[in-house]
């Protein structure tokens, strides 16, 4: 029987959900994962803060088609004395690794834990997630893991945010503000749609979404190849789009595949 896994750091919203309900028609049992991964948020990050919703989580899994819970406590992920990291050279350092200097070989390390632990065949992300996906599927794939790395669609607001467990520190202001981000994304991909494949005026146009909400501090505008995660000069099919901006004290990700 096929098993699917959905980590997740918990706080899940529907953006899981459809995680869950892509890996329950794929696979003969399902395991989603909670566990708020300490190694994989810097000293001055919102570890302590992030937001845990245990039971609700539960009973959206359930709710979804999940088999199994997975909860860990860090002593069980990390065992005293752990020694033993995952760290994948160059697209580590590279999006949001640039911001977060160790996050993705905190996320490479607890990633490979949970599919060993789970034997998983497949394991499902979401597409907001595009810089993790790249460095996850070179992983499996430099290890030979036996584990498909699935992709499934952003999920949205209806008014067009990307859904993150991070949105809950936002304030009404503040979500506002967030939408810079998706207009960002769709201004681009309005202008591929009518031909436009040159980077820097793709670069351009998202700028100027985020120059009409000032209070937004950008930290990256990129247009990338999606394996590599370096820049390109032109949009061609399955290029990367990504953003991250900071909106008060929460960093928020967007992003489109072209094509």
């Amino acid at each position: 029987m096929s098993i699917g896994l959905v980590p997740t750091m918990g706080a899940l919203h529907e953006g899981h959900a459809s995680l869950v309900r892509a890996a329950r028609a794929q696979c003969g049992r399902v395991i989603v994962t909670i566990f708020v991964n300490p190694t994989q948020f810097g000293p001055n990050e919102d570890f302590a803060r992030y937001p845990r919703s245990f039971e609700a989580d539960c009973a959206l899994a359930e709710r979804e088609g999940a088999d199994v819970v997975f909860a860990p406590t860090v002593e069980e992920m990390y065992p005293a004395g752990a020694a033993t990291f995952v760290e994948v050279e160059g697209l580590s350092g590279r999006l949001d690794g640039a911001s977060r200097p160790g996050h993705f070989r905190g996320v490479a390390t607890v990633v490979t834990k949970l599919m060993v632990a789970a034997e998983a065949d497949k394991a499902y992300f979401g597409q907001k997630d595009a810089a993790q996906v790249a460095l996850l599927r070179r992983m499996v794939k430099d290890l030979r893991i036996g584990t498909e790395i699935v992709v499934c669609p952003i999920v949205r607001e209806p008014d067009g945010l990307a859904l993150s467990s991070r949105n809950a520190y936002l304030s009404t202001e503040e979500r506002r503000q967030a939408l810079a981000l998706s207009r960002a994304v769709r201004a681009v991909e309005t202008l591929v749609t009518d031909g436009e494949r040159r980077s820097q005026a793709l670069i351009e146009a998202a700028q100027k979404m985020f120059a009409a909400e000032p209070a937004v501090r950008v930290d990256y505008i990129e247009l990338v190849d999606w394996a590599t995660l370096e820049p390109v000069e032109r949009a061609e099919a399955g290029t990367l789009f990504a953003v991250a901006a900071w909106v008060g004290t929460t960093r928020l990700i967007d992003n489109a595949v072209i094509g």
